[in-house]
């Protein structure tokens, strides 16, 4: 297998999309962060020090989808048609579990942007919420679907 983003050095490059055609991309991606019981009331409650955190949380992930190529080296500069954000409660775990819907209409994915904004929407509540709980945990984070582009559709078993 060959690594697209190594030129025939063996040197970092930017993959060229330049041939690709336009077509409709949309990803979505989804992450988890568990807390305390105080953790997860304080959010719920809107009672903590920082505010609304899960209002905050939602910015900050379409913050993070937009930034993603100024973060990820090899990320080309994505025109995004819209990102949209949604944060469940799982009451059982005291946990949240953010999602992020990325579209493009564009010559490459949009994995990238949906991934970095569930990251950052989730290191956001950890911000927002660590005065109460400096134990939290962020995981499963991953691509749950991929439409668009010479690769097809993509949704996670």
């Amino acid at each position: 297998m060959e690594f697209t983003h190594l030129d025939e050095k063996r040197n970092p490059k930017m993959v060229d999309v330049s041939s690709k055609d336009l077509t409709n991309r949309v990803a979505v991606a989804r992450g988890k962060i568990t807390m305390s019981r105080e953790a997860f009331l304080a959010v719920i409650n809107e009672s903590g020090k920082k505010g609304a955190v899960i209002q905050t949380a939602i910015t900050a992930a379409i913050m993070g989808a937009k930034k993603t190529s100024e973060l990820i080296p090899m990320c080309h500069m994505i025109f995004l048609s819209s990102v949209k954000c949604e944060i469940k409660e799982i009451e059982s775990e005291n946990a949240f579990v953010l999602e992020v819907r990325a579209k493009s209409y564009g010559q490459t994915g949009v994995e990238m942007e949906a991934l970095m904004g569930v990251n950052i929407g989730l290191l956001t509540i950890y911000d927002m919420v660590k005065a109460i709980d400096k134990a939290m945990v962020i995981s499963e984070v991953y691509l749950l679907e991929k439409e668009g582009g010479k690769s097809g559709h993509f949704v996670r078993e």
